[in-house]
């Protein structure tokens, strides 16, 4: 039996978690070992008394060689944290899942990833802000990671879908239990340009109480998360509580203030999430290279609004200029340069690069 068949057998153990497992590891030279340890040996490990009656019983039940054939009729595969293909990323987060189920395939280009989140029930804004970023984003070679859920999650899917790139979905049920069915064929869809994930076993039902556990997968999986429409109380805001703790980058797109759907995401804003208005923002952040035709369509797309932007404009250039020297440059107020970087910088025309020093996007 190889190593990562005991992987799975504990992660089917109740009350053995991430924690249990990496004390049982640091005990034993294999969890190999651990697995067909006497109950003295497990108990000097550290195991308490629940755990512990847990294990010796369900491993005298399990037939490990069965549950990985189940496994595998389900077209799935599993990874483990002592595979090198288990995404370094989600490798970092303090409880990261020891064991990951997988339908399709996890790619290196993944560590590479932004999470899209938000409301199951959008409006038309949400909905084309979701799918047009994901869209964008996915272009540039970035994964899109979201949960497969109705409204946003599936937009996000689609527009990475759409967009040529690849895409993660996370469940909150077991691999073999698609949920939503409404997104079944979608499933599919990603199953064949990236990969639907789970951290349940088998047969596991998409039961309220999983989702708030798999938001920490999906932010993990990430650089950062987006958060696209959500109300007050919305999982997408436990998604992005996830990613702060995990130390990830909180992006959101602003919303309507007379709609409760926006409440959530103009809150995170107002708390410092990055305001997005466009990819780029977003690329900008995480520090991935987009092409240059991909700016200058940008550019072209979006002129100065008047007079006074245009002239500061022209004195910023590909190497960063203080922001004292631009007043003295363009002969403008301070507090007016100011503003006007801050409009320039919106509509992805100029960048801040730190140190109140900023340069033209070229």
């Amino acid at each position: 039996m190889t190593e990562s068949r005991f992987w799975l057998g504990f992660s089917l153990i109740p009350e053995i978690g991430p924690k249990r497992i990496a004390l049982l590891r640091e005990q034993f030279q294999t969890l190999g070992d651990a697995w067909h340890a006497p109950e003295a040996a497990l108990r000097h490990a550290g195991l308490s008394d629940l755990p512990l009656r847990n294990l010796l019983k369900r491993r005298s039940e399990l037939d490990l060689d069965a549950e990985m054939q189940r496994i595998r009729r389900v077209g799935a595969h599993i990874i483990t944290q002592a595979d090198d293909s288990y995404p370094e990323l989600l490798q970092r987060i303090p409880d990261a899942p020891p064991v990951l189920y997988v339908r399709g395939a996890l790619a290196e280009m993944d560590n590479v990833a932004l999470a899209v989140v938000g409301t199951r029930k959008p409006g038309p804004y949400g909905q084309k802000a979701a799918h047009d970023l994901a869209k964008a984003v996915a272009g540039q070679n970035v994964t899109i990671v979201s949960g497969l859920a109705q409204g946003i999650d599936a937009e996000a899917h689609t527009g990475a879908l759409e967009g040529g790139g690849r895409t993660i979905a996370v469940l909150g049920s077991g691999i073999d239990r698609i949920y939503p069915r409404a997104n079944a064929e979608l499933a599919q869809a990603i199953m064949r340009q990236g990969a639907i994930v789970s951290e349940f076993p088998l047969g596991t039902p998409p039961e309220k109480r999983n989702f708030p556990r798999r938001n920490r997968i999906i932010s993990g999986l990430a650089l950062g998360v987006l958060v696209v429409e959500a109300p007050e109380q919305s999982g997408a805001l436990i998604t992005a509580v996830h990613a702060l703790e995990q130390g990830r980058e909180v992006f959101a797109v602003p919303g309507n203030i007379f709609n409760l759907s926006s409440v959530g995401t103009n809150r995170l804003i107002q708390d410092g999430a990055k305001l997005v208005t466009g990819a780029e923002d977003i690329l900008n952040e995480l520090n991935v290279a987009y092409s240059t035709a991909q700016t200058q369509r940008i550019a072209e797309r979006i002129q100065p609004a008047n007079a006074e932007e245009a002239q500061l404009l022209e004195h910023l250039g590909t190497e960063p200029l203080h922001i004292d020297d631009l007043a003295r440059l363009s002969g403008l107020p301070m507090a007016f340069v100011s503003s006007m970087l801050t409009m320039l910088e919106l509509k992805g025309l100029a960048q801040n690069v730190g140190h109140m020093q900023y340069c033209r996007m070229t």
